[in-house]
Parts: structure tokens; C-alpha cells; sequence
């Protein structure tokens, strides 16, 4: 067994993650065979003398593993390459949002020349990699007498958060100034964070309509109450008999522009006969064709981004970018990563790895 091969063996095993879906042999794509490694692609003309290595740090609600956990995974991989091609690695750190990812590979591009390798590490799905949704766009604009504060977020590149907040600026003078003066806090807020916190607001500044909440939950109307409902009935009631002070809505869109910020920086990092590899879940997986629900976004690779829809995360990639690209099919994890980018190079067959040329589309 050759020397890096041992670095599979340093992982800690409590780093695993669940994924989206399951992986089925019958969800295979035809261009997403089993492969034997580095060697079998044409594209790939020497071994990596240069690797990049970029671990999100995020976590799943209520998980009790720490948001660095992508950090080991990436350390070992790096250890790999140091020791099985004496190859130069950089790794980016404390990459949480995507704004600190366009900071970071903004300054690398300018001192750096391309790299063989450029491999993510962290939570994914079949839109691609996943951080924490930051706000990289905000706006508080006044027309008249209505104020409306505009907000744009994205945990995944290209899936754009749209969070629109109206109100009458005349209405409640505290409210319409505790807005101008926490928008630093909103943007730190997911949407029904905002909201929670602006109904708290609205609560303790706007009067109770005594008739109308009488109307709706006084005793006798309660006693109807379904047994464990009483608390939440109240709470419906406090929010329908309390006259508004703004209105809240909250919405995902595709956004082409924030996709191909992202796909060029991945054509600028690797060289035109380097690998990008994404370190997660799904992202050479074939998306589910299940009818969508009003108000639900289209995946991006079943959308008509960049000429599509694709089969997977992978090819759409491959595509815009002209870099051979690949991920896994289905579940990963920390330990599952390691050992793909080993096998890899080290030429050893394995399955459920989707490995796209840019022509496949």
C-alpha cells in the first residue's frame, strides 16, 4: 500500500453528515460511471503540483458538531498531496459565508498562479456547496411616506434570499427609527429571525383591539380550543387583533449573475487541465423531477441556467467553467471525501463518484 495511503485512517469517525437523499444504483448517470482514477482522464496531463483546498465552515441546525469540522478532512487531504506529490497547498480559513470566499479568492488571484486542484469541503446539496445565508446587499430606501428595507442573501451560489420589509414611516415613529438604526443587526438575521423580532416590536408599540380579540378568544371560545392549541389560539389571536406596522416577505429566486461570480472564480482558480472537486453531498447527483409547489424555486440545474437544465451539479459546472469537474453521487462525509480524492489519484476504481468532462453537456 503506497505511503498516503494511511491518511485515510486520521479522520475522526463522528465527522459524518447526512445528505438530501439516498444514493441508488438506479440513480447512476450514464456520464457518471465507475471510475479508475486520475489517469483515465486525457485532461489531466501531469500530476498536481499545485492544490487549492477550501473548507466551509457551517452546520446543520440543532447538530451538535462544530461548524470546523470540514477543517480535518482538508488538513488530511492536504497532508496527502504533500506527501504523495510533494505538491505546494494552500488552504483557505474561516470561510462561513460566501462573502469571506470572494474575499479571500480575490486576493489569492492576485498573488497566485492557478491551481491542478481545487477542492471544496463542507455541507452540499444538489445546487452545490452550502454556507450560512450572509447579507451581501441591502438596501433602506424612502418614496413618500413608505419605507421599505430590501435585503439579498445566498447560501448557495446562485440562490438568491430576497427579504422585502414595507412600512408607513408616519405610522409609528419608534418603529420607523428602530429600523434605521439595527439594520447592522438585521443583516445579521435570517428572515423569520426579522420577523420575530419586528412582531416582539410591534407587540409591545401597538394597542390590542380588545372587541376584536374578545371576538375570537374570549373564555367561552376558548373552552372549544383543541386540547394543547390554547397557547398558540392566543398567539393567532394577539397577531390578527393588533392593527400592523409593517409587512414582511421573504422569497428565493435564481440569480444568473450571483452563479457566474461564483463559476468564474472556479475557471480562474484552476488551470484549463485541473480538476475541481466538490467535498460533499450530492452534487453528482441527478436531481429529483417531483412537481414543484407555488412558491418553490427551481433547482438550478433543472433551471435554463447557462443553457441547461443538467444532469447534476457536476456537469452544470463542468460546463461554464471548462474545467474537468467532480463530486459525489449521493451521501458523503468527512471521512467518505478523504478517501474519494485518494483513490482518485492513486488510480483505484471506486463507484458513485460522477466525474465530468466540460464537452459532456
Amino acid at each position: 500500500m503506497n505511503k498516503g495511503a494511511g491518511v485515510r485512517f486520521l479522520i475522526v469517525f463522528l465527522l459524518w453528515f447526512v445528505a438530501n437523499s439516498a444514493c441508488g444504483g438506479e440513480n447512476r448517470l450514464l456520464s457518471c460511471r465507475s471510475v479508475n482514477g486520475a489517469m483515465g482522464y486525457p485532461q489531466i496531463r501531469h500530476p498536481p503540483r499545485r492544490v487549492l483546498l477550501v473548507p466551509l465552515l457551517s452546520k446543520e441546525p440543532y447538530s451538535q458538531i462544530s461548524e470546523r469540522w470540514a477543517e480535518q478532512p482538508a488538513n488530511n487531504i492536504a497532508a496527502f498531496y504533500r506527501n504523495r506529490f510533494d505538491a505546494d497547498v494552500s488552504l483557505l480559513r474561516n470561510i462561513k459565508s460566501w462573502e469571506d470566499y470572494y474575499q479571500q479568492i480575490g486576493q489569492l488571484l492576485r498573488q497566485s498562479a492557478p491551481f491542478d486542484r481545487v477542492i471544496f469541503v463542507g455541507h452540499g446539496g444538489f445546487d452545490g456547496p452550502i454556507l450560512k445565508a450572509k447579507v451581501f446587499f441591502q438596501d433602506l430606501s424612502i418614496t413618500g411616506k413608505n419605507g421599505r428595507l430590501l435585503q439579498f442573501s445566498e447560501a448557495q451560489p446562485g440562490l438568491k434570499n430576497v427579504l422585502s420589509i414595507t412600512y408607513d414611516i408616519e405610522k409609528n415613529q419608534v418603529f420607523t427609527n428602530h429600523i434605521a438604526s439595527h439594520l447592522q443587526e438585521l443583516a445579521e438575521l435570517g428572515a423569520s429571525e426579522v420577523r420575530y423580532r419586528l412582531k416582539g416590536l410591534e407587540k409591545l408599540l401597538q394597542p390590542l383591539d380588545s372587541a376584536c380579540f374578545n371576538r375570537y378568544c374570549s373564555p367561552d371560545k376558548l373552552v372549544t380550543a383543541r386540547p394543547g392549541t390554547y397557547q398558540s389560539r392566543i398567539e393567532l389571536c394577539e397577531l390578527v387583533c393588533r392593527e400592523p406596522l409593517f409587512d414582511l416577505k421573504a422569497s428565493v429566486e435564481i440569480s444568473s449573475e450571483r452563479f457566474f461570480l461564483f463559476a468564474n472564480t472556479l475557471k480562474s482558480l484552476a488551470t484549463p487541465d485541473g480538476l475541481i472537486f466538490f467535498g460533499s453531498c450530492n452534487p453528482g447527483s441527478q436531481a429529483p423531477t417531483q412537481e414543484r409547489k407555488r412558491g418553490d424555486v427551481e433547482l438550478l440545474i433543472n433551471s435554463p441556467l447557462a443553457a441547461g437544465p443538467y444532469e447534476s451539479y457536476v456537469h452544470l459546472v463542468g460546463a461554464v467553467s471548462g474545467r474537468l469537474t467532480a463530486g459525489p453521487i449521493g451521501n458523503s462525509s468527512a471521512e467518505d471525501i478523504v478517501d474519494r480524492i485518494i483513490r482518485f489519484e492513486t488510480n483505484q476504481t471506486q463507484n458513485y463518484l460522477c466525474v465530468v468532462a466540460p464537452t459532456l453537456h
